[in-house]
Order: C-alpha cells, then structure tokens, then sequence
C-alpha cells in the first residue's frame, strides 16, 4: 500500500494525538476506571482483577482478524468507525448499570468494547507504520505514548473524579452512568474528527478475497515465527510488563480499600485527583523526555536497560505506601509522580522495541500486531491472578513481591538481541 496522495500535507501530529488518545481511553476505561467502578458497586477485589482482565483478551488476539481487515475499505476507515462505534457502546454500558444484573451485562458489553478497540489499534498502528519512516516513527513514538497517556490520566483521574464528586448527590450507579456517557461522546466526537483528520489512503489496489485472507494469515504468522531471535523479543515484550501487570490492576483498589484492609482509604475523588493532577503531569513529562533521549541516543543496550529501570522500579514507591500508610494526600501524589513520570517514561521503550525488531519485514503492520498483542498477554495474565495474589498476601507483602516481579524484565532486556535500524527504510507493506 502506497502512502496516501494527502499524508504528506498532513501534519503527523494532527492525527497521532487524537488517534492516540482515542486509543488509549477504551483501553484504560476498561483495565483501569472500571475497576474502581465496580469497587464502590460492591465487586469484590478478586473478581474485579479476574473479569476486568479478561475482557481484555482482544488486544491479544487481535492479530487473528488483522490480515482481514484489508479485504473492506482502508485503515482510517476502520479508525474512525471503530471509535464512533465504541462511543455509542459506552453509552449501552452507562445504561446497563441500572440493571439487577449489572455485573454480568456490562461485562459483556466492555467485551465488544475490546474487540472494537483491538480492531482500531490494528488499524492505527497501519496508519502509523505505513505513513511514518523509521526515522520518522522514532521521532514521534514519545508524543505517541504522550497522548496515549494522558488519555490513560484523563480517564483514571478527570473522569474519576467526575465520578467521585457525582456520587456524592447522585449514587454510584448514576454517576458511573453519566461517566460512561462522557466517555461514550468524546469517542464519537473523535471519530468524527478523525474522519478529516486522518491521512487518505490509496484505494485502487485489489481487495483480496476471503480465502486470499486466510493464505495471507497463514504466512503471517509462519514468517513471524520465522524471524531471527524471534523467542528472545517475545521473552522480552511478555516479561517486560510483568510486574506491571500484577500492580496496575491493584493500585487503585488499595487506594480505595479501607485502612482496617490495609488500603489509603481515599475517595473516589481523591483517587482521580492524584491521577488527574500529579499523574498527568508526571505521565506526559515522562514520555516526552523518553521521546527525547531515544530520539538522541537510538534503541541500544544501555538506553533500553535505562528505559526499563525508569519503567520497573518506581513501583517501589507503592511498596512504601503499603508499609507507611501515610495520610499526607501530597506525598502519596509523589509516589505516584515517581511511578507514573517512570511508566511514560519506560513504555516508550517496548513501543520502539516492537517497532524497530519485530514488525520489519513483509508485513509490518500484522507483525506489529501480533507484538502488541502477545504484549498485552505479558499484562493481561498477571493482571487476572493479581486479585487473588493480593487477597492470600495482603497489601504490603503484594507490593513487596511485585518488586521481586521485575527481576524478568531486567534480565530479558539485558539478553534480548537488537537489531540494527535502517533510518531511511521504507515502511510500506
């Protein structure tokens, strides 16, 4: 596929910010805001971390439909449309908290929600890869996870918050309602947006057939596994998020958990503070620095060791929290400066990783693909045993293994080969 006639009048910013941003919403909504969600609608912390998990199994098995995609329209079609269409689903979800059965039903519905985001992450990251040049993608990974990021803080903090201070008048349930709606409109506005936004496509090439999909999936996933050090780089996206995976889902749910329970005992509003205030700063800081160092130095030994350091061990602050048990609401803000300023700054590592050493080849985007998703496996399976984990453990000793969880990623980072990129390289498919 050609780049678009259009794509090179088109500032890359104009569309990665809001592209980026659109996908990062649904994804956190889902791993992140939902579980405090269910939190304070009396969900109990194990089937909080296994369900919310779950539900995000698309973002694995996403490469599966990516070669198929091409046969109907172009990717900014599927951009757009997907981000209309998780719009209006937030909105069903919004209206499924006021059912008996509300668990089990917006379970579901955050199910289809996965499966369009899944299918606009495939799409985007075409975008990306066929629009940008190595160099280019090395130039704006940082703003990339930026506006990933402060959609991530958008939603735990702006809109946490919003739910916090609605619950007050209005319930739990109709201010989690008016929060999906919120989420749900700024989805659609997006994909409004997007639809000029967005570069154009070439459309003039043969669409293939179904069966043609099904050859091309084939060779996909042969010539992935094909490629040379293939298990050191899947080792390396998998384990670098390990400790991640397991934190991630408890964190919010120990600052809501009651001190008896050995959580901060923090509101609702005061969880979206700290994510909303210290977070987004720290998170949007974190991936531009990051944006700039590897733009300097490039994807080395020493800057990717230095990327999973900045990465892994900020979680120590948690481990801290969960001993101390401070009250001081502006030094639990600085634990999470320290840990968020590091995620943004570190994730942008993995990204460039994936770009860099396993999407290059005949099919760079469905390769990407498979590296995301196999990624989201790394997060996804510790994140659905880190209930159960922290409910044997307790809080304190949670966090103090999660530390210990990190070993991997150093290790795999420190072994993982790298592969030399070529900054004039062409990056069509």
């Amino acid at each position: 596929m050609k780049r678009g006639n259009n794509s090179k009048a088109i500032h890359p910013m104009r569309w990665i910010s809001t592209t980026w941003f659109a996908m990062g919403l649904p994804f956190v909504a889902l791993s992140g805001a939902s579980s405090i969600m269910y939190k304070n609608m009396g969900v109990s912390d194990s089937k909080i971390a296994f369900w919310t998990s779950l539900i995000m199994l698309p973002w694995t098995l996403k490469p599966l439909w990516g070669p198929f995609l091409e046969m109907y329209k172009t990717r900014k079609f599927f951009v757009y449309i997907t981000q209309i269409f998780t719009g209006l689903l937030f909105g069903l979800v919004g209206i499924t908290l006021q059912l008996d059965y509300f668990f089990s039903i917006s379970i579901a519905v955050l199910t289809i929600i996965a499966l369009s985001g899944a299918t606009h992450d495939i799409a985007a990251d075409g975008v990306y890869l066929n629009e940008l040049s190595a160099k280019e993608q090395a130039k704006y990974v940082g703003w990339q996870g930026a506006f990933y990021n402060i959609a991530k803080v958008f939603s735990g903090g702006a809109l946490v918050y919003l739910a916090g201070e609605l619950e007050k008048s209005a319930g739990v349930s109709t201010a989690w309602m008016i929060v999906m709606f919120v989420y749900g409109a700024i989805m659609i506005l997006l994909g409004f947006y997007n639809m000029r936004a967005l570069p154009s496509e070439e459309d003039v090439e043969k669409r293939p057939s179904f069966k043609e999909g099904l050859s091309t999936l084939k060779d996909v996933i042969i010539s992935f596994f094909q490629k040379k050090y293939i298990w050191f780089s899947l080792a390396f996206i998998v384990f670098y998020r390990f400790a991640e995976g397991q934190a991630i889902k408890i964190i919010p749910l120990f600052f809501k958990a009651s001190r008896a329970e050995g959580g901060l005992e923090l509101t609702t509003s005061q969880i979206g503070l700290l994510y909303g205030v210290f977070g987004a700063i720290a998170f949007v800081l974190g991936s531009i620095v990051a944006g700039n160092f590897i733009a300097k130095r490039g994807l080395t030994r020493f800057s990717l060791l230095v990327l999973c350091a900045f990465f892994n061990i900020p979680f120590i602050a948690y481990a801290y929290l969960a001993i101390a048990m401070p009250t001081d609401l502006y030094l639990i803000g600085t634990a999470v400066v320290i840990e968020y300023f590091g995620y943004g700054f570190g994730f942008v590592g993995l990204i460039l990783f994936m770009m860099q050493n396993i999407a290059p080849g005949k099919y760079k985007m469905a390769h990407y693909a498979f590296g995301s998703g196999l990624m989201n496996l790394g997060f996804m399976l510790p994140s659905m045993v880190s209930g159960v984990l922290s409910d044997y453990l307790g809080y304190k000793e949670f966090f103090i293994w999660v530390m210990i969880a990190t070993i991997p990623a150093f290790l795999v980072t420190f072994f993982v080969p790298l592969r030399k990129p070529d900054p004039n390289e062409n990056i069509e498919e």
